[in-house]
C-alpha cells in the first residue's frame, strides 16, 4: 500500500512518511494511525437503513388496515415515494397489488379495487413483506411463502384474496405476461439487427456508464442488477471490466439467442436510457424494473416535462412502445435537453434509502432567493474586498480586479482560501444548515503546469492530499455528536476528507481518454446541482456523520482554456429539521457560481504567472477553527 504524502511538504521522503503514519483525526493529531484500542465513536449496528426497515415494519404490522400497511411499506414510513416500489414490483406483483388494492405506477386508468376479502371469504390467503433491501414482496398463487424465499424484515402480512380477486388477477397477468413476451421478442431482435459488432459496442458502453456512475440496483423480474453491497452483477468497485461476474462483460462473446430475456431487457432499456440524456439517466432507474413499460414511462414523462419549457422544437410522442419508436423518442429527448439546458435549470431529486434519482426542471425564483442572496453579499462585502448587490457583481468586481486572490488576505495565505471560508460561514448561516463546505485544488500553480505540458499521468498520480475541502458547521451543530467540539472538529474532518476524494474522482473526468486517464478510478463529474432527501438511511459516511438532508452544486471552472466540469461545488447539510427544497437550490447554486467564478479568476493569474497553493483547510485547520469557535 502507498501511503499519501502531502505535496510539498517541505519534509525527506522520511519524515514525510513518518508524518503519512500519523492519525489526521483532529482529536488525535500526531498519533499514530490504527493504534487506538476501540474506535471513539462507536455507530450502533442497526443504524441508518437497518434501523429504518425495522421501524417500518414495526408501524406497518400496527397499522389498522392492510391498505395502510401497505402504504407504509411503500413509502418506507414516508421516507420514498411509493412509486419507486409499486415500479420495483415484477409483473406477477404488480399485477396483484392492482387487483388487490388498486395500486399501480400505471396511469393508464386502471379500476379501484376494494379492501381483500374478509378470511372467511378468502379463496387465497397471500403475504406481503419487506426485505432486509428495502424491497416490498408480494406472494402470488404460483408462489410458496415469502419466508422460504426472501431474507425478510420481519414476519408477513396476511392478505385474503376472493374468488374474484383470482380471476381479475388471471385476466391481468396473461395481459400482462403477453406483453412482456412481445417486448423481449422486440428487443431481440433490435439487438439482432445490431450485429455482433453494435452488440459488442453497447455493452462496452454500458459497461463504461456502470463503472462511471455512483452503485445502481435494477430488476428484471426477480433478477437483480447491482455494484452496490450485495453480490455483485455489474462493474463496478468490486468487479473490474471484463470480469466474469459481470452481467455485461459476460455477454460479449455470448451469441445472442444464449441470451437470458432479463439480459435482453437490461441490455435494451439501459441503452435507451443512457441515449436520452448520457450515463447519470440510469440513476433515474434505480430500484425499479428494467422493461420496455417503464423506460417508455420515463421517457414520456421526461418529454412532457421538456415540452414545457417554451421555445424551440418540442418532441413528439413516441409512435408506439416498440423499441425502435423509443430509441427515436430517447435521441429526441437528449436533443430537447441540450436545446433547454442554457434556459432552465435542471436538478435531480436523490432518496436515499433506495438511492432513486428524479430529474426535474425548477421553477422561477421567489423573492426568498433574492433575499438569502442579498444576505449573503452584505456578509462577504462586510468580510472580503468586493462589491454589488448581487453575487454577480460580486463576481464581476473580481474578473475586473482579481490580483488579491493570490495575495495574502486575514488569516489566510491567499485571498482565494479567505473567500472560500467566508462564503461557506455565510452559506451556514443564511441557509441555516448545520455544516456547509465547498472542495477545491489545492495547487492551481501545479494544475497549469501540468496541463501546459499535457503531463495526464502526472495529473492522474495526484492523491487525495493534492486536493482540500473547507467544511463549516455551526457551532450548534454540536448536539447531535455528544455536545462535544471535538466529536464536532472529527466529524468536519471525516466530511472533508471524503470530499477531498471527491475532487480526486471526478477530475480526471475532464482529461483526454489517453491509457492513464482510462485505467484510473473516476467517476463522470457532475453538471446539475441535486436535492438529497433521507441520506443519513443508506450511505455509511452519512449516518456517522448525520447527514440527513443536503444540497449539492457542483460548478464547472475554465484553467487554461479547458473546462473542467464539477471541478467545486458547495454543499449544505441539516441532520433533522425540514429538508431543502427548490428555492434554497437555487439560491445555493448561485453562490456555488461566485466561488467558481472566482476560481476561474484566480486561474487566470496562475496561467499569466502568478503561484497559487491552497494551505488552510487540513486536519489541524478544522480542529482549531471548530473547537475555537
Amino acid at each position: 500500500m502507498t501511503l499519501p504524502v502531502e505535496p510539498d511538504s517541505g519534509l525527506s521522503r522520511r519524515a514525510a512518511l513518518a508524518k503519512a503514519r500519523q492519525s489526521r483525526r483532529p482529536s488525535r493529531l500526531g498519533r499514530q494511525a490504527g493504534a487506538a484500542a476501540r474506535p471513539d465513536y462507536l455507530v450502533a449496528g442497526d443504524a441508518g437503513f437497518p434501523g429504518l426497515l425495522k421501524r417500518v415494519w414495526q408501524r406497518a404490522a400496527t397499522e389498522p388496515d392492510l391498505a395502510a400497511a401497505l402504504d407504509t411499506l411503500l413509502t418506507l414510513d414516508g421516507h420514498v415515494p411509493a412509486d419507486i416500489q409499486l415500479r420495483a414490483l415484477p409483473a406477477a406483483e404488480e399485477c396483484a397489488l392492482r387487483i388487490l388494492f388498486g395500486r399501480s405506477w400505471r396511469d393508464d386508468g386502471g379500476g379501484v379495487a376494494p379492501q381483500p376479502a374478509g378470511g372467511s371469504e378468502a379463496a387465497f390467503l397471500g403475504e406481503v413483506g419487506l426485505t432486509t433491501g428495502g424491497r416490498v414482496v408480494v406472494r402470488v398463487p404460483s408462489r410458496g411463502p415469502l419466508t422460504s424465499t426472501d431474507d425478510l424484515v420481519g414476519g408477513v402480512l396476511r392478505v385474503p384474496w376472493s374468488a374474484q380477486d383470482l380471476a381479475d388477477y388471471r385476466t391481468r397477468l396473461a395481459e400482462a405476461d403477453e406483453r412482456l413476451r412481445d417486448s423481449v421478442a422486440d428487443c431481440r431482435r433490435w439487438l439482432a439487427d445490431a450485429g455482433p459488432d453494435g452488440r459488442e459496442k453497447v455493452l462496452e458502453e454500458l459497461t463504461e456508464a456502470v463503472r462511471r456512475t455512483a452503485p445502481v440496483v435494477f430488476y428484471c423480474g426477480d433478477r437483480q442488477y447491482t455494484n452496490f453491497r450485495d453480490h455483485n452483477t455489474l462493474t463496478g468497485k468490486t468487479l473490474w471490466p471484463g470480469h466474469p461476474d459481470c452481467a455485461l462483460s459476460s455477454l460479449v462473446a455470448v451469441p445472442l439467442e444464449l441470451w437470458s430475456d432479463s439480459d435482453v431487457l437490461m441490455v435494451v432499456c439501459l441503452t435507451l436510457l443512457v441515449r436520452s440524456a448520457g450515463y447519470g439517466r440510469i440513476e433515474e432507474a434505480n430500484g425499479t424494473q428494467l422493461t420496455l413499460d417503464h423506460v417508455a414511462h420515463l421517457l414520456e414523462r421526461t418529454r412532457v416535462a421538456y415540452n414545457a419549457v417554451p421555445g424551440g422544437d418540442p418532441v413528439p410522442a413516441a409512435a408506439s412502445a416498440g423499441v425502435a419508436a423509443l430509441d427515436a423518442l430517447a435521441v429526441a429527448v437528449a436533443r430537447r435537453r441540450r436545446e433547454i439546458a442554457g434556459r432552465v435549470q435542471l436538478y435531480r431529486e436523490i432518496h436515499g434509502p433506495l438511492m432513486h434519482k428524479v430529474e426535474r426542471i425548477a421553477g422561477p425564483a421567489t423573492a426568498r432567493v433574492e433575499r438569502a442572496e442579498a444576505d449573503l453579499c452584505a456578509r462577504l462585502r462586510d468580510r472580503l474586498p468586493v462589491s454589488g448587490a448581487t453575487l454577480g457583481e460580486l463576481g464581476a468586481g473580481i474578473d475586473a480586479s482579481p490580483g488579491w486572490l493570490v495575495e495574502p488576505h486575514g488569516d489566510f495565505g491567499t485571498g482565494l482560501e479567505s473567500l472560500v471560508y467566508e462564503t461557506v460561514c455565510a452559506a451556514t448561516t443564511v441557509f441555516d444548515a448545520d455544516f456547509a463546505m465547498s472542495r477545491g485544488m489545492r495547487s492551481l500553480t501545479r494544475l497549469v503546469a501540468s496541463l501546459r505540458e499535457e503531463s495526464w499521468s502526472t495529473i492522474t498520480a495526484w492523491d487525495i492530499p493534492h486536493f482540500f475541502c473547507c467544511v463549516v458547521p455551526t457551532p450548534q451543530a454540536r448536539r447531535y455528536f455528544g455536545d462535544s467540539p471535538a466529536h464536532l472538529a472529527d466529524t468536519a474532518w471525516s466530511i472533508a476528507a471524503r470530499m477531498q476524494y471527491n475532487s480526486w474522482h471526478f477530475l480526471v473526468g475532464n482529461l483526454p481518454k489517453v491509457p492513464a486517464v482510462v485505467d484510473r478510478d473516476y467517476f463522470v463529474p457532475p453538471t446539475m446541482p441535486d436535492i438529497a432527501y433521507h441520506s443519513d438511511q443508506h450511505h455509511h459516511g452519512h449516518v456517522a456523520a448525520k447527514v440527513r438532508f443536503s444540497i449539492r452544486s457542483p460548478q464547472p471552472v475554465v484553467v487554461l482554456g479547458r473546462t473542467f466540469t464539477g471541478f467545486v461545488d458547495l454543499r449544505l447539510l441539516r441532520s433533522e429539521g425540514k429538508p431543502f427544497d427548490e428555492q434554497d437550490l437555487l439560491a445555493t447554486h448561485r453562490t456555488s457560481g461566485f466561488i467558481a467564478r472566482a476560481t476561474t479568476s484566480a486561474a487566470r493569474l496562475v496561467a499569466d504567472g502568478a503561484g497559487l497553493d491552497v494551505t488552510a483547510f487540513d486536519s489541524r485547520w478544522h480542529w482549531e477553527t471548530i473547537t475555537a469557535r
